[in-house]
């Protein structure tokens, strides 16, 4: 998917409205907790201002319900951004309205302006399918997005993480500005290089770790990977539904018995396409998931009343012997409860050897979500390839699944 970005458009003289993921974790008291997604922004943000533009930005915070919510302003936002950028960014109060498109025409050269939640507004998250079939819902959008898209002569989608959403913001107001440019920032740049070229041209050998809870938020994911990757190393609570696929006793482990058949006919197609699923061999068990309880590992079949919440330490060696020599890994998903000791052992060993494979010169990708979030908590996100910004958009587009706010950008 080569899509042109703010490097192919001369912005020198234009506004330009920006959807950011600005979507930051915020205290009792509004402050906000982490400004990563804030920095990570700020490559796309200072080339617009440098380059001569001005610049709109705009992003959902929370889910507000398209009510007004001041727990959920962007407000502290703007004040972070103002102290990274060394420069003072412009809050509007709403994201649309006469007194938004006032603010908008006065912008100079260089100047940069955030939004109001784009979720105040209900419009902004009304489904397509619901907007196609009522025609209310789909002037009502309609009109959102026209007055969204009439502040600016460029469009910039920098939003990774909402890709795989139809907004407003994302899909309807490039839409509407059909005929001007269309194009993304370095961060969805970035995401489409990295994800796309693990799946449409991996260095071999490809191997995919797949780990959380539910088996049914990765069928997606198994099945497009199948015939991509020479291996995959499933931990984390899903591997109890390929254990009971199995005929193996889980004990009291999470299982998805909805999925046992399904976990069935993919080791089944694995075998057929060549592709090697690697199960647990030993798991760390207690009988509940707290810090402090007894807690042993098993080889094999578990007992009653005790539950799986980690891979064991023989698992741990096998995983990392396969990830040994890997060109590419793929991981998405932790192996355990990783935020309660001692049941983040085998997240850790995971990590270091993801990160040991990157200084042999392994492409590493960290699909976001829980295992982003274990990557940085160990302090390795500078150690892998590339962490995503987005935990579902990324899973979605493992699976394969096609973007229309980024296919309807500008093809380079």
């Amino acid at each position: 998917m080569a899509k042109k970005t703010v490097t192919d458009i001369n912005v020198k003289g234009k506004k330009v409205l920006m959807r950011c993921d600005f979507n930051v974790p915020l205290d009792e008291q509004c402050n906000i907790t982490s400004d990563d997604r804030i920095v990570k922004a700020l490559p796309t943000i200072k080339h617009v201002l440098d380059g001569g533009g001005s610049l709109i930005l705009m992003s959902h915070l929370g889910r507000p319900k398209g009510e007004r919510d001041d727990k959920m302003s962007l407000a502290p936002v703007a004040g972070r951004l103002s102290e990274l950028l060394g420069k003072k960014v412009v809050f509007a109060d709403d994201c649309v309205g006469h007194e938004v498109k006032t603010k908008a025409g006065a912008l100079k050269t260089g100047d940069c302006m955030l939004l109001e939640n784009l979720r105040f507004h209900k419009e902004e998250v009304i489904k397509d399918k619901a907007a196609k079939e009522d025609s209310q819902l789909r002037e009502a959008k309609d009109n959102f997005a026209k007055a969204l898209a009439g502040l600016a002569d460029i469009y910039v989608d920098d939003a990774f993480g909402t890709a795989h959403r139809d907004n407003a913001s994302m899909y309807t107001v490039p839409s509407v500005m059909e005929g001007k440019p269309r194009v993304t920032g370095f961060l969805i740049e970035k995401e489409l290089r990295f994800l796309g070229e693990a799946l449409s041209a991996p260095e071999k050998p490809f191997v995919a770790i797949l780990g959380g809870a539910k088996v049914s938020d990765k069928i997606g994911v198994i099945e497009n990977l199948l015939d991509k990757v020479d291996s995959i190393l499933i931990g984390g609570a899903m591997a109890y539904t390929f254990f009971k696929a199995q005929g193996r006793s889980i004990g009291d482990s999470l299982c998805e018995d909805d999925f046992v058949d399904k976990a069935s006919q993919i080791l089944k197609r694995a075998e057929e396409a060549g592709c090697e699923i690697v199960l647990p061999v030993d798991s760390v068990v207690a009988l509940e998931a707290k810090a402090g309880v007894e807690n042993k590992v098993v080889a094999y079949n578990i007992e009653s009343a005790w539950r799986g919440l980690d891979i064991g330490p023989e698992t741990m060696k096998l995983f990392v012997e396969k990830l040994d020599g890997a060109k590419t890994i793929v991981w998405n998903g932790p192996m355990g409860i990783f935020e309660i000791p001692p049941f983040d052992e085998g997240t850790k060993a995971i990590a270091l050897a993801v990160a040991e494979a990157t200084k042999k010169g392994a492409c590493t990708i960290i699909g976001g979500g829980d295992s982003a979030s274990a990557i940085k908590k160990l302090g390795l996100q500078e150690d892998v390839s590339h962490v995503s910004t987005g935990g579902g958009a990324s899973l979605e587009f493992l699976e394969g699944k096609k973007f229309k706010c980024l296919e309807i950008l500008d093809d380079k």
